[in-house]
């Protein structure tokens, strides 16, 4: 495809590059040759895009980003056919970095809808789902998972290998050094479970029926001296199915790092649990 006619004259586009109809690129930008840019791209000024970076229709990126670089992982091989996928409508905000994966053939993914807000960074093989929201100076470290519409506060920092739930809420400034259950709220360093993400929930449009029935469920999985593995049998055993219940219970089961565990002054509870019962591997 030709130069779209919205690219500003200092910018450098390799003329291997695909760029769809509609698309801007800013003032001293560099698109490289195994970019794609569909319909309605922006681009802003001084950005660079390398590597095999795809990015979806009407997806815009602010001023200073690098989406595409070298992963920072020193197994990493150059010349590793790998890149970032950026899904349609997402929007990266200024000075954000996202880098390529590091096996031939992967992609770190955005999903659609996303939202990177200034200053953030997403390592190597890293996916977030569609919706996903990262604010300002988070850093979200190698092959970390993000499920649709999780939020990441500011300056949070992300364990590698670690998963967020779908809905979930991470308040700033928090350390996350094992996995966070879908529609929890969660803060702190090391972050603790503090609650049913209950306002992104309402605004995500689940119903209160639903919402009550995940506060249940938090209550046993937190507040009952259980372990994790004890508190899914008990939801099982005394909570209506529900999709969302069996989602939840499917994340705390597969949970390869653990969970985040409940706040310091309820985790005693664990500990004077019956035998069988204060199994810790959150």
């Amino acid at each position: 495809m030709s130069a779209p006619d919205g690219a500003h004259p200092t910018a450098i586009l390799d003329p291997r590059a695909e760029l769809g109809a509609g698309v801007r690129v800013g003032a001293y930008s560099i698109v490289g040759p195994e970019v794609v840019l569909e319909d309605g791209v922006e681009i802003g000024h001084h950005f660079v895009l390398e590597g095999r970076v795809v990015v979806g229709k009407g997806a815009k990126v602010g001023h200073g980003s690098i989406v595409g670089a070298l992963p920072q992982d020193l197994k990493f091989k150059d010349g590793t056919p790998s890149g970032v996928l950026i899904g349609a409508g997402a929007t990266l905000r200024e000075y954000v970095t996202v880098h390529r994966a590091t096996h031939a053939g992967a992609f770190t993914t955005i999903g659609p809808g996303c939202l990177l807000m200034s200053m953030c960074h997403v390592a190597h093989d890293c996916r977030l789902g569609e919706g996903v929201i990262v604010i300002n100076y988070a850093g979200i470290t190698g092959h970390c998972e993000i499920d649709e519409y999780a939020t990441v506060g500011g300056l949070t920092g992300v364990h590698p290998f670690s998963r967020i739930g779908a809905y979930a809420y991470v308040g700033g400034c928090s350390k996350i050094t094992a996995d966070v259950p879908p529609y929890t709220t969660v803060d702190g360093a090391p972050a603790t479970a503090r609650g049913i993400n209950v306002i992104g929930l309402r605004r995500s449009g689940i119903g209160a029926e639903d919402r009550q029935l995940l506060r249940a469920a938090f209550r046993i999985l937190y507040r009952a001296g259980l372990s994790p593995r004890g508190a899914v049998a008990r939801i099982r055993e005394e909570l209506p199915a529900s999709p969302h219940i069996a989602r939840l219970l499917e994340f705390i089961e597969t949970s390869k790092r653990g969970i985040c565990g409940p706040p310091r002054a309820l985790a005693g509870a664990l500990d004077d649990a019956p035998d069988g019962e204060g199994e810790r591997v959150f």
